[in-house]
Order: structure tokens, then C-alpha cells, then sequence
């Protein structure tokens, strides 16, 4: 009797672990099928609040979707047509102001600096190694850039399939709670209705601060980087936005490459003004952009949104960086709000 016991513990203890192990290898398997869907949620709840607002102002749902989608690509559509050209002009320029550097080294005054600093022909001999050694590994240098060209190509095919589930996620949001909240006990579910819609009224509000401060970035850095005359200001431009959407470090890491570039294609004098203005950009945004941008959106304290931004990040990369304060400030509204006061009547 204690064997058979022990056979069909040891058995259901082997499918346990099996099942276990299935699980996880489907999770991983499926791991950028889940990132499209958590990405696809995600904007869906950014764009709530737009919808909503339209709601307010006696627009049929339907119709309130309609018009946010056509809209965010209809601006979308225009910054594309409108920068692109730009960009890829100044790409160009950029690549061959990189390559005139390298092959000519007299690109900017500070290289001759440099060579003044060393010996006679140390910095140069060093440069033309470094072109060497470029040349002799250029089959890999092609393979990553095909890699590169292929992750281009399955990025537009992500970003489509992301835009196809956000439209149906935010086409049927109302109906998904209500499925969510149908799964709750009655006795619970007033409850659990209120604290949800904090948590997705906070992701939604915190969706949209994020881009108006990327944007508020952008915009500024085009500006300034015109009126001082630095390289590329567009594409320097565009730089600020994008990093500007990660939390946290995104504008520092942004102007740090930003002021870097200016430096090397332009002069020392361009690359401190520039330094100088983000340095003062940085400190406005701290403390008066984002406090007013994003008081309605979330409320983490600062040592909990540093963890959550490098958890994220290195969980899920940039995406998990973006997610992750969002997530932060859900889980700790749901410990004031359930937790604590669970732990008190106790």
C-alpha cells in the first residue's frame, strides 16, 4: 500500500513538473505574441481618456474610436512625410561626414588636438587600424546590417499587427471589463470595479503625459538645435523624442548622444551650448514639465519607479522600461487600497 502510494505520488509529482515545464516553454515560445498583445493593451489604455473625452461631448463611441484613430495617424502620417526626407538626407550627410572623418582625419579642429596630444602619426596610425580592421571583418559587417534589414522589416510587421489589436482592444474595451468584472464575486465586485478603473484611468493618463513630454522634447530640441546651428538638427531632434518615451533615463541618455554627436560634426563651442541648454532642459522638466503634465497619471515614489524602470528594461527591454512605472503605480494602488487596509481590520 506505501508503495502504490509512493508510485502515484511520484507520478503526479512527474506530471506536475511536466505540465510546469510546458507552460514555461509555451510562454517563451509565444513570448512575442504576448509582447504584441501587452503592447496592443497598453496604447489601448492611452488612448481611453481621448475616447472618453469624446464620449463626454455627446460622440458615439464608435464614432469618438473613429476619430482618435484617423487622427494620431493622420498626425502620424504627416510628422512621417514631413521628417523622413529630412532624416534621410541628413543620414546620408551624417554617414559621410563619419566616413570623411575617418579616412581624412581633419574632419574637425579638436582631431588635430588630438594629434598634437601623442606623438607624430600615434592617433593616425591608430584610426588607420581601426579602418583596417572594419575592412578585413566587412562580410560581418553586411550580415549585421541584413539582420538589421530584417528586424526593420519584422518591426513594420509588429508595429501593423500591434495597430490592428489596439483597434480591437480599444473597440472593445467596454465589453472586455465587463468580462473581467462578471469573474469577480458580487460581494466583491464594487469594489474591484473601482479600484480597476483607477488602475486603467492611471495607465491611460500616464500614456498620454509620457508622449506629450517626448513631444514637448522634440519639438524644443528642433527649435534650439536650429537657432545655434548644431549638425542635423532634425535628426538630433528626432533622437530627443524617441529616448524622451523611455522613463527615467531616456532624456539623459538622449541629450548625452545628442551632445556627443555635436561634438564630433560640429565644434566644442555648438556641443556646450548644447550641453549647457539640456542641462537646464533636464531640470525645467523635473520640475515643472512633469509635475504638471503627469499629476493626475501616476504617483510612485522615486526609489520604486528606479526599480521598476531596470526590472522592465531588462526584462522586456525598452518596452518593459515603458511599461514598468505604469505597472509599478497599479500594484501599489492595489496594496494601499486592498492590502493595507485588509492588514488593518485584522
Amino acid at each position: 500500500m506505501k508503495i502504490q502510494n509512493a508510485f502515484r505520488l511520484g507520478l503526479v509529482g512527474t506530471l506536475g513538473v511536466g505540465l510546469g515545464i510546458l507552460i514555461l516553454t509555451s510562454i517563451v515560445a509565444l513570448s512575442t505574441i504576448i509582447t504584441y498583445l501587452g503592447a496592443a493593451l497598453f496604447i489601448a489604455l492611452g488612448i481611453e481618456p481621448l475616447i472618453g473625452f469624446l464620449e463626454r461631448r455627446g460622440v458615439p463611441r464608435w464614432a469618438a474610436i473613429v476619430i482618435v484613430f484617423v487622427v494620431i495617424l493622420g498626425v502620424a502620417a504627416g510628422v512621417v512625410l514631413a521628417i523622413v526626407p529630412v532624416l534621410v538626407e541628413q543620414g546620408a550627410a551624417l554617414v559621410t561626414a563619419v566616413s570623411d572623418f575617418v579616412n581624412n582625419g581633419t574632419y574637425n579642429d579638436w582631431y588635430s588636438w588630438l594629434q598634437n596630444q601623442f606623438e607624430p602619426g600615434v592617433v593616425d596610425n591608430a584610426v588607420a587600424q581601426l579602418w583596417s580592421e572594419l575592412q578585413k571583418n566587412l562580410g560581418t559587417i553586411t550580415g549585421g546590417v541584413l539582420q538589421a534589414g530584417i528586424g526593420l522589416v519584422s518591426g513594420v510587421f509588429g508595429a501593423l499587427i500591434v495597430l490592428i489589436l489596439t483597434i480591437y482592444f480599444a473597440a472593445s474595451m467596454r465589453s472586455m471589463k465587463r468580462g473581467a468584472y462578471a469573474l469577480v464575486p458580487a460581494s466583491k465586485r464594487r469594489r474591484f470595479i473601482d479600484i480597476a478603473e483607477q488602475v486603467t484611468d492611471s495607465v491611460g493618463k500616464y500614456v498620454i503625459g509620457q508622449v506629450s513630454l517626448a513631444l514637448v522634447n522634440g519639438v524644443l530640441s528642433g527649435i534650439f538645435l536650429s537657432i545655434i546651428r548644431a549638425p542635423y538638427p532634425m535628426l538630433l531632434a528626432v533622437i530627443a523624442m524617441l529616448f524622451s518615451l523611455v522613463p527615467l533615463v531616456g532624456t539623459l541618455t538622449g541629450s548625452s548622444i545628442i551632445v556627443l554627436l555635436t561634438l564630433l560634426l560640429g565644434s566644442p563651442l555648438t556641443a556646450l551650448v548644447a550641453a549647457i541648454y539640456y542641462l537646464v532642459y533636464m531640470q525645467v522638466e523635473a520640475y515643472v514639465l512633469s509635475p504638471r503634465i503627469m499629476n493626475r497619471a501616476v504617483s510612485v515614489p522615486g526609489a520604486l519607479v528606479v526599480v521598476a524602470a531596470l526590472a522592465g528594461g531588462s526584462l522586456l527591454g525598452v518596452l518593459g522600461a515603458v511599461i514598468a512605472i505604469p505597472f509599478a503605480a497599479s500594484v501599489l494602488l492595489i496594496v494601499r487600497q486592498v492590502v493595507i487596509p485588509r492588514q488593518n481590520e485584522l
